[in-house]
């Protein structure tokens, strides 16, 4: 039974999430094996406890000029709250159009989905077909002592000029930077300046793929790059 009584104070907009949705739980090949409440994919007594293993999506949005949208989690995230990160990361859920394995079309739904949800950002503006997923990555991730992340994180690439209007329940700040402004972001996040802290999904994938990936943007080679058949296990 969920305490719901200790989680009073928590947001009621990520409260209400946290109960409605439904994540698609998987194995570490990424075979559906349930679904879960959000809320108990995130309590890490119940991940190590059941060892829950969620799918996942981190969107990477480069505008023309081909600079990166970053967000900064809201205040009233449950998990990693006011940190920087991709351009947005959520989960698939357990629905039809967001469980349809082909080409990963499940979850190129769901990053429509949740890019209009957390950015505002339009469908028409990041049609399902200009998402190109590039890879696949397990990983684990406490948040504080209670909340944390195990997911089989689907790894999605886009190029667009988009119309963007965040939504403060789940965004913070955003802003696009090039590849020298992100090193620098990375500099200060090392160095504890300002405050500054990555979500480690985001910090995973910056140090074992972006900028090799960027690099295929700018080139328009990103097709290159993909692999989708291996399932990168960083924990």
């Amino acid at each position: 039974m969920v305490d719901v009584v200790a989680d009073a104070n928590m947001d009621a907009v990520q409260r209400r999430l946290m109960f409605d949705d439904e994540c698609i739980l998987v194995d570490v090949n990424d075979k559906v094996v349930g679904h879960e409440s959000k809320y108990n994919c995130h309590l890490m007594e119940k991940i190590e406890a059941e060892n829950l293993l969620h799918r996942a999506f981190s969107v990477f949005l480069f505008n023309s000029k081909y600079e990166l949208l970053l967000q900064q989690r809201s205040a009233t995230k449950v998990t990693f709250p006011l940190v920087w990160t991709n351009t947005c990361c959520s989960h698939p859920l357990y629905r039809e159009s967001e469980l349809i394995e082909e080409n990963a079309l499940g979850v190129r739904n769901a990053a429509q989905r949740k890019l209009l949800d957390e950015l505002g950002i339009p469908a028409e503006d990041v049609p399902v077909d200009q998402f190109t997923p590039l890879g696949r990555m397990l990983y684990k991730a406490p948040s504080d002592g209670k909340w944390g992340e195990h997911e089989l994180d689907y790894l999605l690439f886009i190029v667009r000029d988009v119309n963007v209007h965040p939504n403060p329940d789940e965004v913070a700040d955003i802003k696009y930077v090039n590849q020298e402004q992100l090193k620098e972001l990375l500099r200060k996040a090392d160095a504890g300046e300002e405050g500054l802290k990555l979500s480690p999904w985001f910090r995973l994938v910056v140090d074992n793929f972006l900028f090799k990936w960027w690099d295929h943007v700018e080139k328009g080679t990103i097709q290159e790059a993909a692999d989708m058949k291996t399932i990168h296990k960083l924990i």
